[in-house]
């Protein structure tokens, strides 16, 4: 006899929404990156390949009294609005990381064992083929893990994948940002200025004070993340790290515990019952609990709630847009089996499960932490295998590495694109049709 899927009570829907929502926005995510990833593609291969690169290079200027900044339009999407989405990325790291699966070292050990071998060993096939060149540069472009890409591929399997293995790769990917950050950090900067880096410090004080204080004012934040901009871009950081620090500060507890507000909106509802029933007096009371719930909500969800759709829907696109237009005739060293295409393009496809996989099998034999969802072997392996999804990260790491070499930097484009794309077939097709997809049904 069949078993009847009972619908969830009340109360759990109000809880699942949220998470519901998330995924869905993530998965349109990642079809409007698709979209946006094919029309640069093709427009730079099109008969307007010129008005591509003229918008790209449009030059643009704020002023200010006696101020001045001019830049090119790449530049306003690739320094100033990635910083937005590197902030959202800072705060879905403290919210985790505070609040969510990682909040505990039991639950972040495996997800990072994993990131530290889907970090390095795509860095390794990528200096098989570069080592010695002057592209060796480039080998932390096929490190990364890009969130909205690989949901979204997770997504269109919902109910085959366990859904542990979702929480590990969400968390995977948060700790592949990390080190992404570091490595911009560390390796992509411009030459270190100790007293801009000694100004940035001090504001990074003054965001720590503000988190510290419970700051909900989003001008204030504002003024401080474009304080900490122009610090870490004077100071030869690349200045996107600054959203990032930004969004670590952000205050991510309330200041009531959930049980505490519970037990304070149950006492609120029985001093109602004995009103009278009046809509005017019914509205005001519920206008005045809307009220308490959103002073009591932290500000990090709430900038991320307002910054989220923005970025997913705005900002990435424009990226993609602004990146993936490769000139697949722009001369030999855009080619598929170029050095730098090929090692990009593997070490996504093939070195990222790899040393996902392995480094996670190693870790659940040797007892550090159990299975996650207690999945079939194949299940993680699909799921390493959609963890080489690297877009937009990759892209972006690829813009830093190959400055001044446009044939090079679009080698590498094309080594992302592919990679990646290839990577999303084949972790889809293994988690669709490969062992274990029924059991996770």
């Amino acid at each position: 006899m069949p078993e009847i899927k009972r619908p969830l009570p009340p109360l759990f829907q109000v809880v699942l929404r949220p998470f519901q929502s998330f995924f869905e926005l993530e998965m349109a995510g990642g079809i409007l990156l698709v979209v946006a990833a094919a029309v640069a593609l093709a427009w730079a291969n099109s008969p307007w390949a010129a008005v591509y690169e003229g918008l790209l290079h449009y030059p643009l200027a704020v002023q200010v009294g006696s101020l001045r900044a001019a830049f090119e339009l790449h530049v306003l999407v690739n320094d100033v609005l990635m910083t937005v989405f590197f902030a959202v990325v800072g705060m879905e790291i403290k919210r985790e990381l505070a609040v969510g699966e990682l909040r505990t070292p039991a639950r972040a050990l495996l997800p990072a064992v994993a990131a530290v071998g889907g970090m390095a060993v795509p860095g390794l096939v990528y200096l098989a083929f570069n080592a010695g060149r002057p592209s060796a540069s480039g080998w932390a472009i096929p490190m990364a893990t890009d969130i909205a890409f690989s949901i979204g591929v997770l997504t269109l399997v919902r109910g085959r994948v366990h859904h542990g293995l979702v929480v590990f790769l969400t968390a995977l990917a948060i700790f592949d940002d990390l080190g992404g950050i570091l490595v911009i950090a560390l390796f992509y900067g411009s030459g270190l200025h100790a007293p801009w880096l000694l100004a940035a410090l001090g504001v990074t004080a003054v965001l720590a004070l503000f988190n510290h204080y419970y700051v909900r004012n989003g001008v204030l934040w504002l003024a401080g993340g474009a304080a900490l901009w122009t610090c870490m871009h004077h100071g030869g950081i690349h200045a996107t790290i600054a959203g990032v620090v930004l969004g670590m500060c952000m205050p991510a507890r309330g200041l009531q515990s959930p049980g505490d507000v519970l037990e304070a909106l149950r006492r609120h509802v029985e001093g109602l019952s004995g009103k009278p029933a009046e809509e005017e007096v019914q509205a005001q009371e519920i206008l005045q609990i809307e009220e308490t719930l959103e002073d009591l909500e932290p500000p990090l969800n709430r900038f991320v709630h307002l910054l989220h759709p923005w970025v997913v829907y705005g900002i990435l696109p424009l990226f993609a847009l602004a990146n993936a237009g490769v000139a697949l005739r722009g001369g030999p060293e855009v080619s598929l089996l170029s050095p730098v295409s090929l090692g990009v393009g593997l070490g996504l496809l093939l070195g990222k499960p790899v040393g996902i996989f392995l480094t996670t099998w190693m870790a659940v034999r040797a007892g550090l932490s159990p299975m996650p969802g207690k999945a079939h072997p194949a299940q993680l392996f699909g799921v390493a295998v959609v963890g080489g999804i690297g877009f937009t990260v990759a892209l972006f790491v690829a813009s830093l590495s190959f400055p001044g070499m446009p044939g090079v930097l679009d080698s590498a484009k094309l080594g992302v694109l592919v990679g990646s794309f290839a990577s999303a077939l084949l972790g889809y097709a293994i988690l669709r049709f490969g062992p274990g997809a029924r059991e996770a049904a």
